[in-house]
């Protein structure tokens, strides 16, 4: 008979929780993923970017989900944009009507992510931002951040968070406006330039 010695971590074979990920490629992501905003709406806006290891390195497996407000502040409370196959039943994609101010996106070979969605309006005493949530290779937990949008100086000043950081920590928070209602947020998971990430309790 043979015993397994569970008082020597060695002796122990991982399972899926102690393994490093990721396993979230298969199902998780789908068609129109990114697609956030009706289709034609005025008020859309692209955000994209990189997620980079600490090396600066790019990631081809991270994942993002982004959620948002819509340009009034409020939350959208829709059931869902979801079409699905009626033969197959498998996903189609976003019915292009409404808005749920929530997507999921996947990193590309290059580590690249993009996503269409409508640029946030201000909530409380917080500048307009979207907030993302990061799963990547080497995570057991994901992180969580904010995207602010550069536009009105006065407000991120006021924001309570962004004012309670060192203003070169500050900037990892701030999207850079690339015109045409484009704006770039990189995703540094650690080493210099590290994205600020939050913890809630």
């Amino acid at each position: 008979m043979t015993t397994t010695d569970t008082g020597r971590p060695e002796s122990v074979l991982p399972t899926p929780s102690h393994t490093v990920g990721p396993f979230y490629g298969y199902a998780l992501p789908f068609p129109g993923g990114g697609d956030i905003a009706p289709l034609g709406h005025p008020d859309t806006i692209t955000v994209q970017g990189y997620v980079t290891d600490g090396e600066g390195n790019p990631l081809p497996d991270a994942f993002l989900e982004l959620w948002g407000p819509g340009p009034d502040g409020r939350v959208p409370a829709t059931d869902g944009s979801m079409r699905r196959d009626p033969a197959g039943g498998g996903y189609l994609g976003r019915n292009g009507v409404e808005f749920t101010g929530w997507g999921r996106v996947q990193t590309d070979a290059g580590g690249h992510w993009y996503a269409r969605t409508l640029r946030p309006g201000a909530r409380g005493h917080s500048a307009p931002y979207l907030s993302v949530c990061v799963f990547a290779r080497g995570l057991l937990v994901h992180l969580f951040t904010r995207i602010y949008l550069p536009g009105d100086d006065a407000s991120l000043a006021a924001d309570p968070l962004l004012a309670g950081l060192d203003p070169e920590r500050r900037g990892t928070l701030i999207a850079a406006d690339e015109g045409h209602g484009t704006y770039r947020f990189d995703v540094r998971l650690q080493g210099e330039g590290e994205t600020v990430f939050l913890e809630f309790r």
